[in-house]
Formats: structure tokens, C-alpha cells, sequence
């Protein structure tokens, strides 16, 4: 479809829908829909059914911390007939649901799940919400921006007890090396096993 095509296809949306669109943006050449998060079914089902989005290529969340609704679910929607790619996006809190897709592509079921898992973003009416990358004792949602970078426990196997343990993480500052040097530019020391090489002048 070309950017006139995608322009075209915003104005129907919005015209068709327009108690469940808040808005259609175009850029790079892709059409973004912005929907509400209570009408996303009727959404999702009327792009696969009038405008022949038949398959739902990815459903993914995104967190923005400072926002009161702080996720993005964004789903990415493609048409083989009018070879053309769709995104729609809708905005949810913490705690406020999301109808769920599954009912209109069942594939979003672990798309669902990974953004569920991930983000902590709930989606209501899902036949099976519960974690799938994570262990199910997993604390906390590891993309949440605000989720420390080396989580809260970490596991290594017990010779002693003979199994795998959990505990909390412990980082010791005085065994910690950091080095800022950039890889392009080159050690100021003699690295090991360079003590050969040539010094420029």
C-alpha cells in the first residue's frame, strides 16, 4: 500500500469508529491506530473483518514510567491481500484490565502471556494468564523500567545441599571492576601478550 493508501485507511477507521479511535498517525510508511483499551475486540475484530487483517503477527507491551497510564499494549497486525502492515496501540495502568484478544486471533493467547509475564499488564476474559518465560515464584516483571538490573535473587546450584538455591542478590563493591574505556580505541596499558607489539610513536 502506498502512504496515500494508509492515509485512505486511517480516515475509514477513524469515520467507522469513532466512539473506540481516539486517532491514526502515519509515519516511516506505517499506519498507527490509537485505540481505547475497553473497545480493542470490536477494534481487532473489525480490521480483520472489513478491512481483511486476517493475521496478528505480535502483540507486545511497553512501559512508560512518568505516564498515569504507563503501558503500551501495541499489537501489529498484517493483511497478504493488500500487502500491508497495521499497528494499534492502546494505553492501561498497573491495575486496569485489557480485554483480551484471543477471542478474535487466537494466537494472541501467548503474546498475552509474555506481555502478562514481562510488563504485568493484565488482560481480562484470558483463558490461561499466568507467566511463560519466567519461574512461576518469579517476584516482580523484568521489562518494567523501573525493575533493577540485576533482579532481586540469583540461583546457583549447592554442592552442599546438592540442589538449586535462590538468594538474594549481593553485590561486593571491592571486587567490582569497571571499565569505561571504549573497545575502538585501544588499551593505554600493555594488555597480556601484547608485550611484543610494536609501540607507535
Amino acid at each position: 500500500m502506498t502512504a496515500a493508501d494508509l492515509a485512505g485507511l486511517g480516515e475509514r477507521i477513524s469515520s467507522s469508529l469513532p466512539d473506540a479511535v481516539k486517532g491514526t498517525k502515519l509515519a516511516f510508511g506505517e499506519l498507527t491506530v490509537d485505540a481505547e483499551a475497553g473497545e480493542i475486540v470490536r477494534v481487532l475484530t473489525w480490521l480483520r473483518d472489513e478491512c481483511d487483517f486476517k493475521l496478528l503477527i505480535d502483540v507486545c507491551g511497553n512501559d512508560w514510567p512518568s505516564r498515569e497510564k504507563r503501558f503500551d499494549v501495541v499489537y501489529h497486525l498484517l493483511s497478504l491481500t493488500q500487502n500491508a502492515r497495521i499497528r494499534v496501540k492502546v494505553e492501561t495502568d498497573e491495575v486496569t484490565p485489557v480485554p483480551s484478544a484471543v477471542g478474535v486471533f487466537i494466537g494472541a493467547g501467548w503474546y498475552e502471556r509474555e506481555a502478562f509475564d514481562l510488563y504485568g499488564i493484565v488482560f481480562s476474559g484470558h483463558p490461561d494468564l499466568r507467566r511463560i518465560l519466567t519461574d512461576y515464584s518469579f517476584e516482580g516483571h523484568p521489562l518494567r523500567k523501573d525493575f533493577p538490573l540485576t533482579g532481586f535473587v540469583e540461583l546457583r546450584y549447592d554442592d552442599d545441599q546438592k540442589k538449586v538455591v535462590y538468594q538474594p542478590v549481593q553485590l561486593v563493591q571491592e571486587y567490582r571492576d569497571f571499565d569505561f574505556m571504549s573497545p575502538w580505541e585501544g588499551a593505554s596499558q600493555i594488555l597480556p601478550g601484547d608485550e611484543k607489539a610494536e609501540k607507535k610513536p
